[in-house]
């Protein structure tokens, strides 16, 4: 134990810095005046704000450009009034690099040109073991740092290696992922390299992103919900678990494993500072799942931002209720806003959590 009261470990953060921000103090337990809140895709579709600069650009063209990066994520803070600002990015121009095709193409998503479909395909998907080819990603965090106020935290993120590789095989987004699980299925031996790959090279991109200047990170494991317990044991957790024991120390690691209740307590095991949870599991409930020792995120359901203001702020309400002011909560939704969220509901579920 140290005994120097000078030492860093031994200091309270300074007043109205970003480590004695709401956000940052709910990462580590500590107690707060009420939940720090943020929204994923708080900068998306449903904000003029974001419109305004997504027409003159595509998708990716946005993601590619930190200077436009950077301003829809300020324009969105100052517009919400949030806790928190996660970089506006995504998952998927990870994969570039590595050798995957992608594309956003209009109404459809992400698309894939090249999917990874046997164990001869992964001789052209590579790690990168030098992660300077998303200088543009690193870029955007500096930037989004530089115009925020210092005691709003910056969050960078990547897709978990299962939700990454899953679309690396799909070729985009999937009902069943059946492309997916045939693969892990058939050829254990393959899918364990292609994971390896994915989540050493996930741990240095993040690595870059706290470098940057981001205070937090979430990993992001969209779409492992279809996995059964059994599965996600073999053939996820161990991964999972490569990319946050690389991170240790680094800062707040959020693990958002959504779509399934029963994979908790094993995506607990995975790592994670705070457990992000979805709309499918009772906060209170989650919380005794994946331990009292980390905080939780979430959980209101995206779709009860489509009612009224006064649905919304019951149904936040409802939530806080639950968490009865136990330290390491931070309010966010289940998931990610939906497209064409009325911003009235948005701010008011807010300005709810804000008069906590």
């Amino acid at each position: 134990m140290n005994a120097d009261p000078d030492s860093p470990e031994n200091k309270e953060p300074a007043a109205g810095s970003v480590e004695d921000s709401l956000f940052m103090r709910a990462c580590r337990l500590e107690p707060v005046s009420r939940p720090p809140v943020w929204l994923m895709r708080q900068a998306g579709r449903y904000l003029p704000e974001y419109q305004a600069i997504r027409n003159k650009v595509t998708f990716l063209e946005l993601c590619k450009n930190p200077e436009l990066s950077a301003e829809v994520m300020l324009a969105t803070v100052d517009r919400l009034g949030v806790d928190a600002a996660i970089i506006f990015s995504d998952l998927l121009p990870l994969l570039q690099p590595m050798g995957l095709d992608l594309e956003f193409a209009t109404g459809e998503g992400p698309v894939i040109h090249n999917p990874l479909r046997n164990r001869t395909d992964l001789d052209r998907f590579h790690e990168l073991v030098d992660v300077g080819s998303l200088s543009f990603v690193f870029e955007t965090v500096r930037a989004t740092r530089a115009g925020l106020q210092k005691d709003i935290p910056v969050i960078g993120f990547a897709g978990a290696p299962f939700t990454l590789a899953g679309y690396a095989i799909e070729g985009g987004t999937s009902r069943n992922w059946l492309h997916t699980k045939r693969f892990m299925l058939s050829d254990p031996d393959a899918w364990h390299e292609l994971m390896e790959r994915l989540a050493r090279t996930i741990g240095r991109y993040l690595h870059a992103q706290f470098d940057a200047g981001a205070n937090a990170v979430q990993v992001f494991d969209s779409w492992v919900g279809c996995l059964s317990p059994e599965h996600y044991r073999e053939f996820v957790l161990p991964h999972s678990r490569t990319v946050f024991e690389s991170l240790a120390g680094r800062g707040p690691i959020i693990h958002f494993a959504a779509g399934n209740p029963v994979l908790l307590p094993l995506a607990a095991e995975a790592g994670g500072t705070v457990m992000g949870i979805d709309w499918r599991t009772e906060l209170d409930h989650a919380w005794q799942q994946v331990g009292y020792d980390r905080g939780v995120q979430g959980n209101l359901d995206p779709a009860v931002l489509h009612t009224t203001p006064d649905v919304v702020r019951r149904r936040t309400e409802e939530i806080l209720a639950r968490v009865a002011g136990r330290p390491g909560h931070i309010m966010n939704l289940g998931h990610g806003i939906l497209p064409e969220t009325p911003v009235e509901n948005v701010l008011e579920f807010i300005s709810t959590v804000k008069q906590k």
